[in-house]
């Protein structure tokens, strides 16, 4: 399982991080896993592995993952604020375990905020799973490709992205 071979791959201290995380929430870890295999298998059937490059279904993935964290925690908290504060905890964690380049780590974490954002003004908690697809595939057609962090922060409400879609 990939899951498992990335905490594998951690050193101590991000393996400190990452369990001090889930020791003071300990309840949320089942659903954010759920969620995190959830985002893959959905993704995965979507498009196949394209969604692991940075282009527009790596976008989709990053903001449907933290949707279904949140929507998966509001089963436990009732709270759209605290769920989605709980979903940038761990996502914006995994983009400090995760080795990428600055311009990479920031669009991942504009597309996770993005997807936020998307599941708290639509209130997307109790929504079905094929309408929070439908949702993120209609923000796709306005996704907008980048080459550096200025173009990120100019298109805030939107998907951006790095490589096109092959």
């Amino acid at each position: 399982m990939a899951i498992w071979n990335r905490i594998k791959s951690l050193n101590i201290k991000q393996l400190f991080l990452l369990g001090r995380t889930f020791i003071v929430n300990p309840l949320y870890f089942f659903p954010t896993h759920r969620a995190t295999l959830q985002t893959v298998q959905i993704c995965d059937g979507l498009f196949g592995k394209a969604h692991h490059i940075n282009n527009v279904s790596n976008a989709f993935r990053h903001a449907l993952w933290n949707i279904l964290i949140a929507k998966n925690v509001y089963q436990k908290n009732n709270s759209v604020e605290n769920s989605a504060e709980w979903a940038k905890k761990v996502t914006d964690l995994h983009e400090k375990l995760a080795p990428n380049s600055k311009l990479e780590m920031v669009m991942d974490l504009h597309n996770n905020e993005v997807g936020r954002v998307i599941f708290a003004k639509k209130q997307l908690q109790n929504k079905a799973e094929n309408e929070i697809i439908s949702e993120l595939k209609e923000k796709m057609k306005t996704a907008v490709k980048i080459s550096s962090i200025e173009e990120i922060e100019e298109n805030k409400s939107e998907f951006v992205y790095i490589e096109d879609l092959n």
